[in-house]
């Protein structure tokens, strides 16, 4: 990562950071961009007197909020969210989106889903022309018989990876599945993949964000821009 991809993110998680208001219910997106947007959010609160509730995507983001002093509730707890924030690993003209490199993505899909509107945080370097062309699809899988899984997404057409841990051990998400990574050397039609996927036994959810960004903030090294996108009408969370 360059120092000016780190300067973009911070001022793509800043700008974002200044859509929430008091009295707001907002979702805490996982990953590096996010967890600026968490410390810009907790400077907010010491500083400002900002007031808000925040539901948090992951353990990671969830520890990082008390230690800020953002207060917290679990998605079950809330029947809405005003504002979901989370980054992205690839972002298309469409506004389709590939997550989940922090394995979080069952929980960052469900709380987008809960939200009444979605802002994604990027670097330039995450937008591109088409989906896979370089990060793979997660997909996140049953723990009991993940193996069989495996071999069922590899006849969709995969070349598939069982994420692991730097010491070699099987990643086990903080819901306690597994994530299989997934590259397609074709990835021009991603709702029919998103569907093929969705149809294997044992497939919880996948990396493919789908209708779901309503606002694309991309920071840039002198500042950050903010797209208002027309998102498909397809959406992940039907």
């Amino acid at each position: 990562m360059t120092v000016d991809a780190d300067v973009a993110k911070v001022h793509a998680a800043r700008s974002a950071a200044d859509l929430v208001r008091s009295g707001m219910v907002v979702g805490l997106g996982s990953g590096s961009t996010a967890a600026l947007l968490v410390r810009r959010l907790g400077e907010r609160v010491a500083t400002e007197g900002l007031q808000f509730t925040g539901v948090p995507t992951s353990v990671a983001t969830a520890e990082l909020a008390r230690e800020l002093g953002i207060p917290l509730r679990d998605l079950d707890d809330v029947t809405a969210l005003d504002l979901n924030i989370d980054g992205a690993d690839e972002v298309d003209p469409k506004y389709r989106l590939i997550k989940g490199r922090g394995g979080a993505l069952l929980r960052e899909k469900l709380v987008a889903c809960v939200a009444r509107r979605r802002v994604t945080i990027v670097s330039p370097e995450k937008i591109v022309e088409r989906l896979g062309a370089a990060a793979p699809v997660p997909v996140e899988v049953s723990r009991l018989g993940w193996r069989h899984v495996e071999q069922r997404l590899k006849k969709l057409g995969a070349e598939t990876a069982p994420r692991r841990t730097p010491t070699g051990m099987l990643f086990i998400t903080d819901g306690g599945n597994v994530i299989v990574d997934c590259h397609f050397s074709n990835l021009a039609d991603p709702e029919s993949l998103e569907a093929g996927l969705k149809s294997v036994v044992g497939v919880f959810e996948t990396g493919l964000f789908l209708g779901l960004c309503d606002v694309l903030i991309v920071g840039r090294p002198d500042g950050a821009e903010q797209i208002v996108t027309r998102a498909p009408r397809w959406s992940g969370c039907a």
